[in-house]
């Protein structure tokens, strides 16, 4: 039987869409907010906020907040690293740390989540392992529809609660 290592996890998807675009979805608030988020904010190292284009930088330091969450459910975390292309990580709260990695295979892009560092308790299991792998395989494919088909997956309404799309 394998055993479970509840510290990490991996999920990848393919997208049809060129790496350059999949990492401009992740590196910029325009981007990050046509999948992902309600409200990304990142900024400099200065506290400057970056424009909705301007491509993230390691240190650059980052606000979320998601549709169907009040203003309370935020996450601020840092951008450990970054390469501009097709690369980065970053600090994800109490759950850990988040690697995005893109790249081609088998003539196709895909898209490769790792969370490291998940805390190992009942509670680090439930909520950050089951709970952010849940979450990821969503946004995943909701990126994957956006630059596909341009769909967005999301459940947009506050009211709506414990909706698996928002």
């Amino acid at each position: 039987m394998t055993t479970i290592d509840w510290s990490r996890f991996v999920t990848r998807i393919n997208v049809g869409a060129p790496v350059e675009t999949i990492y401009q979805a992740w590196a910029t608030r325009g981007g990050m907010e046509s999948w992902f988020l309600r409200l990304c904010e990142y900024k400099d190292k200065n506290g400057v906020e970056r424009s909705a284009e301007e491509k993230i930088v390691t240190g650059d330091t980052y606000k979320w907040l998601w549709h169907g969450y009040p203003d309370t459910s935020v996450e601020n975390g840092q951008i450990l690293e970054t390469n501009n292309k097709d690369h980065l990580k970053l600090s994800f709260g109490k759950a850990g740390v988040v690697t995005v990695t893109i790249k081609e295979e088998d003539g196709e892009s895909i898209v490769e989540l790792t969370q490291d560092e998940v805390p190992t308790d009942e509670q680090g299991r439930f909520n950050f392992h089951v709970g952010c792998k849940t979450g990821w395989t969503f946004y995943l494919a909701n990126l994957k529809s956006i630059l596909e088909g341009g769909i967005d997956l999301r459940n947009k309404k506050q009211r709506q609660k414990e909706m698996l799309n928002s």
